[in-house]
């Protein structure tokens, strides 16, 4: 059966920029397919049978690259932002290749963002069928009963549904971390909403294997080959 995408996703699962981008440039008429200008960013394309030129040059993919960043909260981790916020390509714009964010943490949320250019890796950690965990750290508005606690383990309901089990760990009156194996859109915040509190700060410290470990606010590092062996689940 042969692969198949758009034109405008093979321009960006290469490494040259974000779908947006990709769109720019093909409307610009700089990608070429089997030699013909092709000026339409939902074009399919065939890996088996297609040749894709970029500005006259062979698509090739970009070296692997992964990322571990420490997020602050205040930026968002889309690429532009239409309001003007700071996003989170601010703090790498020395990478070198573009990455995209494995997830998203949201405006208010700071901690360990992992950016890559590798998208099969990123769809491991992403897709809840492989139940890979995310541990945050939570401080909530109110203390946090044991009964609160022990809810949150066993599940909660949510508009989209129950969640999971979750792993949870008390800190202190009011602090808890936990561990969920979904990523629901800003699920740990309305978990802690439905057992009768509201999160005060969110922090994510760990996906899967990798930690954040003492990484600084808004500083990144490349990972280390073990570190992606481990988050492919390799030894």
């Amino acid at each position: 059966m042969p692969v198949q995408k758009t034109l405008e996703r093979v321009i960006s699962k290469a490494g040259l920029g974000s779908r947006t981008q990709a769109r720019s440039w093909i409307h610009a008429g700089r990608v070429k397919v089997n030699g013909k200008v092709i000026e339409n960013p939902d074009h399919w394309i065939d890996f088996d049978r297609d040749r894709v030129l970029f500005d006259d040059k062979p698509l090739q993919e970009k070296a692997r690259v992964y990322i571990l960043l420490h997020k602050p909260a205040g930026y968002i981790t889309t690429f532009k932002d239409p309001a003007g916020r700071p996003t989170v390509y601010d703090l790498i714009t020395n990478a070198g290749t573009f990455v995209s964010p494995v997830g998203r943490l949201d405006l208010d949320t700071s901690g360990l963002l992992l950016l890559t250019n590798d998208t099969q890796l990123a769809e491991r950690l992403t897709n809840p069928d492989h139940k890979i965990s995310k541990t945050y750290q939570v401080a909530a508005a109110d203390p946090l009963s044991d009964a609160a606690l022990d809810q949150l383990g066993r599940g909660v309901e949510l508009n989209d549904g129950p969640t999971r089990p979750a792993v949870v760990r008390r800190i202190g009156e009011s602090q808890i971390e936990i561990s969920i194996s979904e990523g629901r859109n800003r699920q740990v915040r309305r978990m802690i909403e439905a057992v009768g509190s509201n999160v005060v700060e969110l922090v994510r410290t760990r996906i899967g294997t990798l930690t954040i470990g003492d990484l600084a606010v808004g500083k990144w590092r490349e990972l280390r080959p073990a570190e992606v062996q481990a988050l492919r689940g390799r030894n």
